[in-house]
């Protein structure tokens, strides 16, 4: 059995660029969309398995929902695959006032970000751990390092995935398996659309291609790093947030996504 590479939210944005970034390296994939991004998702596949002759599995699954990564793991049990890579990337954000908006999207948001990664690695990492190898990257996000105005939860799932990544990673040391948390800042996805954003002054000045955050999260996967964070002005960014006293950060970071 060939090793694969597992890629959720893998039908635009930087799962897209992730995906053809594998493929582009051999790898296999099993890539997983939303139901409802199926057709979208179908459309690629061809010209991945025939432009880089490689295998190319589909798996349409709606994260949110309890069963999605149990369903995803059996899936590909059944296939008879071998993931050696697993990139959780699948997301997306809500942006308004705490006290504005929707519990019922915000659930579907910690679902998604919080527990269906948390069971994705449960599951795939110990098959990982006996082979000897493997990687993991989940998609985090410079939100994780500081409050963010009008996107509270979301931040606060990031922080989740970042500090998961980190210490998963640790207790991984010696067994030829590593957990990287790849951290971008704005990027141009359907994110800010979807999330009524794209005005802000940070999505108009400080974009970042999905193909280069997919190529520095692909790099540091590779070796090994527990976290990345994509991009000199996030970096930039991050390192005023750690020197910076709070209230300076959180009116920059207000400044900017209002």
């Amino acid at each position: 059995m060939d090793g694969y590479a597992l890629i959720t939210g893998a039908a635009s944005g930087i799962g897209k660029a992730l995906a053809e970034k594998f493929a582009r390296h051999g790898h296999h994939l099993v890539l997983v969309s939303k139901v409802s991004e199926l057709e979208t998702l179908n459309s690629q596949v061809d010209l991945l398995a025939i432009q880089y002759e490689i295998k190319v599995s589909v798996i349409g699954a709606d994260l949110e929902k309890e069963d999605a990564a149990m369903m995803i793991y059996e899936t590909v049990r059944q296939l008879g695959i071998k993931v050696q890579y697993l990139v959780n990337n699948a997301g997306f954000g809500v942006y308004r006032s705490f006290l504005e908006t929707d519990l019922i999207k915000e659930i579907d948001m910690i679902n998604t970000h919080i527990m269906c990664t948390t069971k994705m690695i449960k599951l795939f990492l110990p098959d990982m751990v006996q082979n000897g190898y493997g990687r993991v990257l989940n998609l985090s996000s410079t939100a994780s390092y500081m409050p963010v105005f009008k996107m509270a939860v979301y931040a606060a799932t990031k922080a989740y995935i970042s500090s998961l990544s980190k210490t998963i990673n640790m207790e991984l040391k010696g067994t030829g398996v590593s957990i990287t948390a790849l951290c971008p800042g704005a990027t141009s996805t359907a994110l800010p659309y979807k999330a009524g954003m794209e005005h802000t002054l940070l999505y108009r000045l400080f974009v970042m291609n999905p193909t280069a955050v997919a190529n520095i999260g692909y790099k540091a996967l590779m070796r090994g790093k527990p976290c990345v964070v994509a991009g000199v002005y996030n970096k930039i960014l991050v390192l005023f947030s750690k020197l910076l006293p709070a209230f300076i950060v959180n009116s920059i970071t207000k400044r900017m996504l209002k």
